[in-house]
């Protein structure tokens, strides 16, 4: 598999400067501001999410207890990519998501499933995880050959996407075909040494900034349990692992760290390091080249696992 360019531009270092600009702050206030200023800030733009399901048919998820949106391409291959969102485990749905999982719709030429799974803090860990689960069981139910399955997600979703992964592990389910995890957030105590170097090169975030997510998401659970921070989790018996993340992130450690646990475990595990990239940069790909290069390898990555035909 050819490697993607992993270079950005003054493109993207002119976008991380308007995030940075935006978003970035010591301090997002207690949880009822930080959830507040989440669901504002985080997340693509209603219209532009909008414009970029161009050529794709949108559908409701219809299974009880689940919620979600299927994204379906002209000419479509026999496999499903399920989708599980960013957002600090605290906002953003696949309505906001939409300029990335319909890239890979059209990428792949797979049938997306974007899961719309329970936010914190009404609904606190392990409320996110085992909506993953239910919607992965739920594919296996219906019909859905596991082999046909590729299971992605971002930061918090990220996180979820491997969490999913061991739990269909230690449930003894059929293992999808694939995982692939962007800028992954798979440590909640916040202890990569990432957190500290990039400290101030990281256009998003600060490092105080996770303890204070994590705490609304965890509820008082411990951010050293495995099934919240899969870094923790013993990583073998996976599938194949694809990892893409920034440079300059403070989760460069949280997918380094899943990478080499996986290989260690004797696995199989990509890591790719955007050179200027900055957190969720992928959902820019109209604009961006890195963007854009991220999503071609995912597709390809995709693409190697699942089956082409009937």
């Amino acid at each position: 598999m050819r490697p993607p360019d992993t270079r950005g531009g003054w493109r993207t270092r002119a976008v991380a400067r308007a995030v940075s600009a935006l978003i970035r702050r010591r301090d997002w206030g207690d949880e009822h501001a930080l959830v507040r200023r989440a669901r504002r800030l985080f997340g693509a733009p209603a219209a532009y999410g909008q414009l970029m399901l161009r050529g794709l048919r949108r559908e409701p998820l219809e299974a009880p207890g689940l919620r979600g949106e299927w994204l379906v391409p002209r000419d479509t291959r026999p496999g499903v990519v399920l989708y599980v969102h960013g957002g600090g485990f605290v906002s953003c749905s696949p309505a906001v998501y939409r300029p990335l999982t319909a890239a890979l719709a059209r990428r792949t030429r797979q049938r997306v499933l974007a899961l719309d799974y329970r936010l914190a803090p009404e609904a606190r860990f392990p409320a996110a995880l085992d909506d993953a689960a239910a919607a992965y069981r739920w594919l296996l139910d219906t019909g859905v050959p596991a082999g046909r399955i590729a299971v992605a997600g971002d930061s918090a979703g990220g996180g979820l996407a491997l969490s999913l992964a061991l739990r269909v592990r230690d449930a003894g389910w059929p293992a999808p075909a694939c995982v692939v995890l962007l800028s992954p957030w798979t440590d909640l105590t916040g202890g990569g040494a990432s957190v500290r170097a990039n400290d101030g090169r990281c256009d998003m975030f600060r490092p105080a900034n996770m303890p204070d997510f994590a705490a609304v998401y965890l509820g008082g659970a411990s951010p050293r349990d495995p099934a919240a921070s899969p870094a923790f989790a013993p990583l073998h018996g996976l599938p194949p692992l694809l990892l893409h993340v920034g440079a300059r992130e403070l989760l460069l450690d949280d997918a380094r760290r899943v990478h080499d646990g996986a290989i260690a475990a004797g696995g199989t595990s990509r890591l790719v390091e955007f050179e200027d990239a900055f957190h969720g940069w992928q959902l820019l790909s109209p604009w961006l080249r890195d963007a854009r290069a991220s999503l071609d390898d995912v597709a390809a990555f995709i693409d190697a696992h699942l089956p082409r035909a009937s």
